[in-house]
């Protein structure tokens, strides 16, 4: 192989490109577990920490304990998502990439670039697995030209939190959350200390590029050209369109007038904020429930859940975020491949699934998983968590929802994160969003030529 990641580009001797790629391997031959002498050894990196790494672990040791004497899963934490990438592409060059690597979901198109991975579809079609039982909305982000590439592991979304003591004593109904973002606005007039109101702010979110590619998608937008990089190669982004930008310049105006908070680009500010009540309202991962959960606890207020808001009442819903697991072919040999397969296939399994929706809060990709005794059992408990399973379930799947398929989305991301905090400093959104979107060019030239 004489693949070689430079920076952020892709340089690779195999020659040509599609929309979809091609992979260094194959799958192998299905008795190729079974062939093997001794105990194959799995390597796993992953970017899980804290809680949910815990249950991760217990996963693993899970698996392990049912394959002794066959398999060995041996993770380590490589770090945040864009150290794990970073590493890998490390790994490329150094020829020391692990089995089975878990990628965020913006580094989808780096990854089929990479040519290094065995696409999930090819296991699949090998063994005629059935994969019905995928959320579809999940799998759809991962496959291309009707190919799943990866495997989902940890999938979450965007809601809207807030805090329902402090809309009560604004005289707001708390079983009516906003639906709009001009309505947030409206709730944000009444909660807002600058009118009044009981909290220091009626809003808040992070500078987190994530939180307008679900504006951009559920305005059924795309992020990026040639149908979000699904039906060719993206070769520019698009966050300086119209409803872009009115998202952008709605959030402006909510901090110009005091409405809104601005903590930054950093989430655990924006967090922190909430869970002290400073903030009534605020844009965030499904991933905080259970944090936010115990906040509420602590801070003796209800915690409301909400859909995430829209843009126009007509929008769809927003897209996922997370990431997913890739099996390494390139280097590795056949028992290898194969035993990751397995460890792939257990993770997705609808009683590991909701051991992990349970234990982390992410959704399950697994339908089943939601019928799993213990899972119902726990959304009984917690019925926050069934408003984001709700919204997925109502999203439908399409070019706008399945996100941008781009080999410089991670950098991008970044960039329209300059043009918000830009436009939230008072420069104009449209010129703010603009620059940012034309200051990627370069890049995306650039990665687009050593990917061929």
């Amino acid at each position: 192989m004489c693949a070689a990641v430079v920076a952020i580009s892709l340089g690779a001797c195999s020659g040509g490109s599609s929309t979809s790629g091609s992979s260094a391997q194959g799958a192998p031959a299905a008795d190729a577990l079974s062939k093997a002498k001794g105990v194959t050894t799995v390597s796993f990196w992953h970017a899980m920490n804290g809680k949910n790494a815990t249950v991760l672990t217990g996963l693993v040791d899970a698996f392990n304990k049912a394959h002794t004497g066959k398999i060995v899963v041996k993770a380590t934490y490589a770090g945040t998502y864009d150290d794990a990438i970073t590493k890998y592409k490390a790994a490329i060059k150094s020829k020391s990439t692990p089995d089975v690597i878990q990628i965020y979901d913006i580094g989808t198109r780096f990854m089929i670039d990479a040519k290094q991975t065995v696409p999930m579809q090819e296991f699949i079609d090998r063994d005629k697995t059935d994969v019905t039982d995928l959320q579809p909305n999940i799998a759809g982000y991962y496959s291309v030209d009707n190919k799943l590439y990866s495997m989902p592991f940890n999938t979450s979304m965007p809601v809207l939190y807030y805090n329902k003591t402090l809309f009560t004593k604004a005289g707001l109904d708390p079983t009516k959350p906003p639906a709009t973002l001009e309505e947030v606005r409206t709730d944000a007039e009444k909660l807002a200390k600058v009118n009044g109101g009981p909290a220091a702010y009626g809003f808040g979110a992070a500078i987190y590029g994530w939180l307008l590619e679900q504006f951009i998608a559920s305005a059924g937008d795309d992020y990026c050209d040639s149908d979000n990089g699904r039906k060719g190669t993206a070769t520019k982004v698009e966050f300086d369109q119209p409803d872009a930008v009115a998202v952008v310049a709605w959030w402006q105006k909510m901090v110009k007038d005091k409405l809104a908070a601005n903590t930054g680009r950093d989430t655990a500010a924006a967090q922190t904020a909430f869970k002290s009540q400073q903030v009534a309202m605020l844009l965030e991962s499904t991933g905080q429930v259970g944090g936010f959960t115990q906040a509420a606890t602590d801070g003796k207020f209800e915690l409301g859940v909400a859909n995430y808001p829209k843009l126009k009442a007509s929008d769809s819903g927003p897209i996922i975020g997370g990431a997913s697991l890739w099996i390494d072919g390139a280097g590795h040999a056949d028992a290898s491949k194969e035993a990751a397969w397995e460890f792939v296939k257990y993770l997705s399994e609808p009683a590991t699934q909701a051991t992990w929706h349970t234990g982390t809060g992410y959704f399950p990709i697994s339908k089943a998983a939601l019928q799993q005794p213990a899972d119902v059992a726990w959304r009984q408990q917690y019925p926050q968590f069934d408003v984001a399973v709700q919204q997925l379930q109502n999203t439908p799947l399409t070019t706008h929802t399945q996100g941008c398929l781009m080999g410089v989305m991670p950098q991008a991301r970044k960039a329209s994160e300059d043009g918000i905090e830009a436009a939230l400093n008072g420069t104009d959104a449209q010129q703010a969003m603009t620059k940012a979107a034309s200051g990627l060019s370069s890049l995306i030239s650039t990665y687009n030529a050593s990917a061929k």
